[in-house]
């Protein structure tokens, strides 16, 4: 899993929950700067953030990213992610306050 180094996106708190997600399914993650060609060859894409949480990226510039559709990676670091915000992760507990 590539990850855009901080000199070209905001480091912020969705993106370090999904980088400690990566790390915790056994992923490789190398953050590096990350060129379009690189996301116009890539098997599969998603970005992060407050409000689009985890989202595939079916294509960029009218190219197709792999076959168009959300990959398997994606669909792991997703339902991971989504697990641990509606707290159906133990492990991630310690992420949610909760409000009463």
């Amino acid at each position: 899993v590539y990850t855009p180094d901080l000199a070209s996106c905001l480091d912020g708190i969705t993106r370090d929950s999904i980088i400690e997600i990566v790390k915790d399914l056994g992923l490789e993650l190398r953050e590096k700067r990350i060129t379009r060609d690189e996301i116009y060859s890539a098997d599969e894409a998603f970005f992060t953030g407050t409000a689009a949480e985890v989202t595939p990226i079916r294509e960029l510039d009218d190219r197709t990213i792999g076959d168009g559709k959300r990959g398997p990676i994606t669909e792991k670091i997703q339902k991971t992610y989504f697990d641990a915000v509606y707290g159906r992760s133990d492990k991630y507990k310690s992420w949610l306050t909760y409000v009463k």
